[in-house]
C-alpha cells in the first residue's frame, strides 16, 4: 500500500516566516481517520483508564481504541488484565456497558460462552460434548498492557514500540530531566474531579491548540491573569524545560489567585510556583502545577468528534480533608471550555475552500508543524 490520504503539509509559498499546515480534507475526510484509526491508535500506546477506576476484583471498564472496544479488568490477585472486548464464538461485544463489575466471570450475552477474569475460556452450552476444544486458545484476545502515571496504557499492535523509547521519552524530552515528572508523584494522587467534554472538532485540532498559547492572550483571561508569559504567545510547550512562572500576586494556580494545597512533597525550588505542560502523543496531556496535576485523554470517535476526559489529581489527605477544590478545577475547567470552543468553531473552516490547501503557522507554533510531521510520517508508515 503505497498511496497516502495526504503527502504532508502544503504550502503555496506561504513565506520565510510562515509554515504550512496540514490540508482542510486531513481533518474531515472519514477515508483519513480510518487511517489515523489503524496506523496510530491501534499501533502506539494508547492511555486508557485510570488504575485506581478498577476499584477492586471483577471491577472492569471497556475503552474504544482506534476501531476495537478494549476490555479491561482486575482480577482476583489484584492484577489488571486487558483483552479485545470480543466473544471468540461469533464475535458479538463480550461487555456492553462501559464499566461495572462481575463476580468471577465475563458471560457473552448472546450465547453465554463464558470467561475467567484471565481471559481463559471457562464455560460454554455443551462445551462438555467438545472435548478437543482448546480452553486456552479460544480465550480472548490479550491486548498489550502497562501502568504509568497511575494510568493504564494498552497497545493493540502485536510487537508494540518500546514505551520507554516513546511515551516517557516524550516526557523526558519536553522537561529536560528525567526524574522531573517523577517528583510530582502522580501515581500516588487521588482523583478529585473527573469532567468528560464531547467536543465537535477532530482530534488533532484539540492537539494543536493545546501545543500552543497564540491564542491564550485573545481567550484566556483568567489563564493570563495566573500566568501572565503567555499573553505574549509563547506556550510552555515552546522551551524544553521551561515551566511558566505565576504571577507575583497569585497565591495559586486557582480561578481567582487563592491559595492552592501546598506544595507535592517531591517537589524542588526549580518547580514550585510554575506550570508545566506536556504533549504525549497521539492522546495525552499532562498539567504540572506544584500542587496538583491534571490529565487529559482524548478518545477520538469520528473525524469530527472526540471525547475528552479530564482529571484533577490531588494528594489523597487534600480530598479526605473535605477542602474545596472548586477554585482549583475551575480554572482549567474554563481553559477547557474556552479551548474546545475554540476548536468547535475551527471545525467548519476545514471543508471550506479557503482551507482546501491547508493554513499557516506562526514561528511560535513550529512545534505544530513538527506534530503535522509526526502524523504525516504515521499514515506513511506501511510495514509490509
Amino acid at each position: 500500500m503505497t498511496a497516502t490520504p495526504f503527502s504532508g503539509p502544503r504550502a503555496s509559498a506561504p513565506g520565510p516566516e510562515l509554515i504550512a499546515t496540514l490540508p482542510g480534507a486531513a481533518y474531515t475526510d472519514p477515508a483519513v481517520f480510518r487511517r489515523e484509526q489503524e496506523r496510530i491508535f491501534e499501533r502506539r500506546w494508547f492511555c486508557a483508564v485510570r488504575a485506581a477506576d478498577l476499584a477492586g476484583p471483577g471491577a472492569f471498564r471497556t475503552v474504544q481504541v482506534g476501531r476495537e472496544s478494549v476490555l479491561l479488568v482486575r482480577d482476583r490477585r489484584g492484577e489488571v488484565r486487558a483483552h479485545l472486548n470480543i466473544c471468540r464464538h461469533r464475535g458479538a461485544r463480550l461487555c456492553t456497558e462501559e464499566s461495572g463489575t462481575v463476580r468471577r466471570t465475563l458471560q457473552c450475552p448472546y450465547h453465554a460462552w463464558t470467561y475467567g477474569l484471565d481471559g481463559r475460556l471457562t464455560a460454554a452450552p455443551n462445551l462438555g460434548q467438545m472435548p478437543g476444544v482448546d480452553r486456552t486458545e479460544r480465550g480472548l484476545i490479550p491486548v498489550h498492557l502497562r501502568e504509568w502515571l497511575g494510568y493504564l496504557w494498552v497497545c493493540l499492535a502485536g510487537a508494540p514500540p518500546s514505551f520507554e523509547d516513546t511515551v516517557i521519552a516524550a516526557a523526558t524530552e519536553r522537561l529536560g530531566d528525567p526524574t522531573a515528572l517523577d517528583r510530582y508523584g502522580a501515581a500516588h494522587l487521588a482523583l478529585g474531579r473527573r469532567i468528560t467534554y464531547d467536543v465537535r472538532a477532530n482530534w488533532k485540532l484539540v492537539v494543536e491548540n493545546f501545543m500552543e498559547c497564540y491564542h491564550c492572550a485573545t481567550i484566556h483571561p483568567e489563564l493570563t491573569d495566573v500566568l501572565p508569559e503567555f499573553a505574549d504567545g509563547l506556550a510552555a510547550q515552546y522551551f524544553v524545560g521551561h515551566g511558566a512562572a505565576f504571577a507575583g500576586t497569585a497565591e495559586g494556580f486557582t480561578v481567582d489567585g487563592t491559595g492552592g494545597f501546598g506544595r507535592l512533597p517531591g517537589l524542588d525550588d526549580t518547580q514550585d510556583r510554575r506550570y508545566y505542560a506536556l504533549t504525549l502523543r497521539p492522546q495525552v496531556f499532562v498539567n504540572l502545577v506544584p500542587d496538583h496535576v491534571i490529565v487529559h485523554r482524548m478518545f477520538p470517535s469520528a473525524a469530527d468528534r472526540t471525547t475528552v476526559a479530564c482529571d484533577w489529581l490531588y494528594r489523597p489527605e487534600v480530598l479526605a480533608s473535605g477542602a474545596d477544590l472548586t477554585p482549583s478545577v475551575e480554572l482549567f475547567h474554563r481553559v477547557n471550555t474556552q479551548d474546545f470552543a475554540a476548536c468547535e468553531r475551527t471545525q467548519p473552516a476545514m471543508d471550506s475552500r479557503a482551507y482546501r490547501d491547508g493554513g499557516v503557522l506562526v514561528p511560535s507554533e513550529h512545534h505544530i508543524g513538527a506534530f503535522h510531521r509526526w502524523v504525516t510520517d504515521a499514515l506513511a508508515d506501511d510495514p509490509s
